[in-house]
């Protein structure tokens, strides 16, 4: 009896062991899966994070952009700029402003380039009502410079066509060198095309912003990619405007 006694409470020992280890075992298991969706959760939170800073990291890149036209280098030259009469009359101060910035921006950043101060050509522009009719080389003798920069500006705005109730700022001009000093003083050397608007959302209402606000927006873009057309600088890939 004894003997039996001690064999079955040998089986039951042995039976509860294994039931103890099947139960550790399915624990164990049971956490190891726990653990391995958590990591994979957190795999994916860490690879949009990674994805997220790539963007963004991506969106701040900054290029290195030489100069469209680099002729202005030690050279005497002049900013002219003409507008339409309608412009004229809504935007009296647009042609005085283009011409004093983009001025500015070229003789501070162009190689050796002597600029003529832009009073003194808005003032020949003013003396000389006939100056459009003009051929640029002659423009160009008349200033006494060697390269002219003629901005022919044929759109300026700050609204929607016919709508005053909102803002929605462009400029437009066709740009054009001539080089007086050349073999067709009177042709353009280079010429393309800069589109600017500001602001870069649509639907601003006009009690959301001032109007000089959205006008110096605008000309400061205009007047950035005028000038940037004339020397080597630093831009964003992915400019915001």
């Amino acid at each position: 009896m004894r003997n039996s006694t001690s064999a079955n409470s040998t089986m039951k020992s042995s039976t509860m062991k294994s039931s103890t280890m099947k139960s550790s075992t399915m624990r164990n298991l049971g956490a190891l899966a726990l653990a391995t969706v958590a990591m994979l959760h957190l795999g994916g939170c860490i690879a949009g994070a990674v994805g997220a800073i790539g963007q963004q990291i991506e969106r701040g890149k900054k290029l290195d952009v030489p100069a469209a036209y680099d002729g202005l280098e030690s050279k005497t030259c002049a900013v002219v700029v003409n507008a339409d009469y309608a412009t004229l009359v809504e935007h009296p101060e647009v042609v005085g402003n283009i011409t004093a910035n983009v001025s500015v921006r070229i003789r501070q950043y162009v190689k050796e380039a002597s600029v003529l101060p832009p009073g003194e050509v808005l003032q020949w522009q003013y003396r000389t009502p006939q100056w459009r009719t003009m051929p640029h080389g002659e423009v160009a003798r008349e200033l006494g410079v060697e390269r002219l920069v003629y901005i022919d500006l044929y759109e300026y705005r700050l609204n929607p066509l016919g709508n005053s109730y909102l803002w929605d700022g462009a400029a437009g001009a066709n740009i054009g060198v001539i080089e007086a000093d050349g073999l067709a003083p009177d042709e353009f050397v280079y010429t393309t095309s800069i589109v600017a608007r500001f602001p870069n959302k649509e639907g601003i209402g006009r009690e959301s912003a001032r109007r000089e606000d959205i006008e110096r927006g605008l000309l400061t873009l205009f007047v950035q990619k005028t000038s940037w057309l004339f020397y080597r600088h630093i831009e964003d890939k992915y400019p915001e405007y």
